[in-house]
């Protein structure tokens, strides 16, 4: 498993290339729950869109990459943060989408100059080109969760938010592939307690504690992009184990009024999967214990949500 002190040395590798991200405090009670304040790390204010640029320069500033440069596949946000780090770097980049993938993300990852084919109904389709493109090409293949480097890069955030909100008790954080919480949980190591947060429709953690081990899970729901690949990493999988204290399943309905409050109190448009982890807490999934410091990650932003209107 990677540690605190792997993570920690990630850190100024990485600093020059990312954004150190804000936390607002707030409390509860402007969400409409009982009062309490509650810290909320805006990670889709990172570069790119997402948490994900970390694991990508990550990968990019400690691996040796080859003249063909290097290839991922994604929902879209994982995809999105590759081709923004290539692009910055100067290495040549190709990105496989599926056709589920928002219209938002496929956008990003072309304004970044990559190459990109939109191919399969699920992620787990376009990894698979992916892999088959890798192996023709010679590109470095930059996996989304399961690559060490990827992890040591979103652990990272939570080495922000213990210096941001030093006294937190419980943070909420979304899962797909396990990539966020996975680094988050290994950073923390059981201090503070981290509570998963996926989709009812794409229960993929759940089902591997219940199983002992990564298993094939539904994929679909609004979060599909983001949050339903079909089994979490085998990477992450051990630290979930030892220090994921609980799952919580939340259904489409609470995502969205998630989105909604995040909008509607903070003028913050988050993607479906950015607003999973708050979720939890909106819907009551999650009851913090009186007197209990609640972290939140909103963790992604790539949505057209909010039309502005046609340009003038």
């Amino acid at each position: 498993m990677i540690t605190q002190s792997e993570i920690a040395a990630t850190y100024p590798v990485i600093r020059a290339y990312i954004r150190r991200t804000p936390v607002i405090e707030i409390d509860a009670a402007d969400f409409g729950l009982d009062s309490r304040p509650l810290a909320l790390k805006l990670e889709l204010f990172q570069h790119a869109g997402s948490f994900k640029t970390r694991g990508a320069f990550t990968n990019l500033l400690t691996r040796e990459i080859p003249k063909a440069g290097v290839i991922a596949a994604s929902g879209g946000n994982h995809g999105a943060a590759v081709a923004f780090a290539a692009m910055k770097l100067g290495i040549p980049a190709t990105i496989f989408v599926p056709r589920v993938s928002s219209q938002a993300k496929i956008d990003r990852i072309r304004s970044y100059g990559a190459n990109l084919v939109v191919t399969g109904e699920r992620y787990d389709e376009a990894l698979a080109a992916s892999i088959q493109h890798q192996a023709e090409s010679g590109a470095l293949s930059i996996h989304a969760y399961e690559q060490t480097e990827t992890l040591l890069g979103q652990g990272t955030v939570g080495l922000e938010f213990e210096e941001q909100s030093p006294s937190l008790d419980t943070i909420l954080v979304a899962v797909g592939g396990g990539g966020l919480i996975g680094g988050i949980a290994a950073w923390y190591a059981g201090r503070t307690r981290i509570i998963a947060v996926e989709p009812e429709t794409a229960p993929t953690l759940a089902r591997a504690l219940a199983a002992g081990q990564p298993v094939d899970s539904p994929a679909g729901g609004i979060a599909a992009d983001s949050l339903a690949p079909k089994r979490v990493g085998e990477l992450m999988f051990p630290i979930a184990q030892e220090h994921v204290a609980q799952v919580v399943l939340v259904p489409d309905q609470a995502i969205q009024e998630a989105q909604r409050t995040l909008w509607n109190t903070l003028r913050i448009v988050a993607e479906p999967g950015g607003a999973a982890a708050l979720a939890a807490l909106i819907s009551k999934h999650y009851t913090p214990q009186p007197g209990e410091r609640v972290g939140i990650l909103v963790c992604g932003g790539n949505t057209t949500a909010v039309d502005f209107g046609p340009t003038v």
